[in-house]
């Protein structure tokens, strides 16, 4: 068991409180039809709305959801009316977030440190990846980044909301970074990966290492506009500032017209084990000498 406190759990067993209150155990899930079913209004923003991800309403008794268009994704439209819909659902957040006016924006999708946005953004991916499903399709789906796109396939949502779900349940040591240029926007990291001692944990603003996949990606900006992808081998050490070098998969592909990129960690051994297989391999060469 993971010795990191959940601080996000009853934000995303309220999604999954609300899927079995409207019956929906089918995927992909659609978000519209749930506002629709909750009697929440729903339309575009309009093209003045600068870069605002979602923006809920609240008018004579009304609610309403405005959803983005600046970004052509429809993973990520879908995932904006989800989480505008946590601010609707999520206890105490309609009495925190409305303005004098009754209106609420939503921006900086996945980095902001507002604790509202943040819950919201869990309600979000676990309304439109439920665990009771994904945590078994995760186990078919392959390694890193080929199953995060598997999964995005199957449940229709954008490739950053299905990187998040899947650090959060996936059992093997995994991170995932978005950054643009030289800087990170954030990180997350699987429980396993928390675990493991001595890491230093990568944090907004911190600079790409400059050795990279992803420093050499990101000096193209073709690269991440065409939605390209490249992968290779990087280390433990140059990521985490960790006490010992360790060779990881390092996979990184473009989000397109959002000018960001996705990179994914995998591969990594806890040091326990790599220190039992270099006992072992220490044994078998006194063994062999001792003849």
């Amino acid at each position: 068991m993971s010795r990191w406190p959940d601080l996000f759990s009853k934000a995303r067993w309220e999604a999954e409180n609300l899927l079995k209150e409207l019956e929906i155990d089918d995927v992909p899930i659609n978000p519209s039809e749930i506002a629709r079913e909750l009697g929440i209004e729903l339309q575009p923003l309009p093209d003045d709305a600068g870069g605002a991800s979602g923006m809920l309403l609240h008018v004579e008794g009304q609610f309403g959801i405005c959803y983005p268009t600046h970004v052509t994704s429809e993973g990520f439209k879908r995932f904006s009316i989800a989480h505008e819909i946590g601010h609707y659902r999520l206890p105490g957040h309609m009495d925190a977030i409305f303005s004098k006016y009754g209106e609420h924006v939503s921006n900086d999708r996945f980095q902001s440190t507002n604790k509202y946005e943040r819950e919201a953004d869990h309600f979000a991916a676990a309304l439109l990846m439920p665990a009771t499903l994904f945590t078994v399709d995760i186990k078919h789906a392959g390694d890193g980044l080929e199953a995060i796109e598997t999964l995005t396939s199957k449940y229709e949502t954008s490739l950053e909301a299905t990187a998040l779900r899947y650090t959060q349940t996936s059992r093997d040591p995994v991170a995932v970074i978005r950054s643009e240029g030289c800087s990170i926007d954030y990180a997350f990291m699987s429980d396993s990966l928390k675990d493991f001692p001595d890491l230093d944990w990568i944090r907004k603003g911190m600079p790409l290492p400059v050795g990279s996949v992803t420093a050499a990606f990101n000096a193209s900006k073709i690269n991440i506009k065409n939605a390209e992808s490249m992968e290779g081998i990087s280390d433990l050490q140059e990521w985490f500032n960790a006490p010992h070098g360790q060779k990881i998969m390092e996979e990184v592909v473009g989000l397109g017209s959002y000018g960001k990129t996705l990179t994914v960690l995998t591969g990594m051994e806890p040091p326990d084990e790599i220190e039992n297989e270099e006992g072992e391999l220490e044994e078998l060469r006194s063994m062999r000498f001792s003849r």
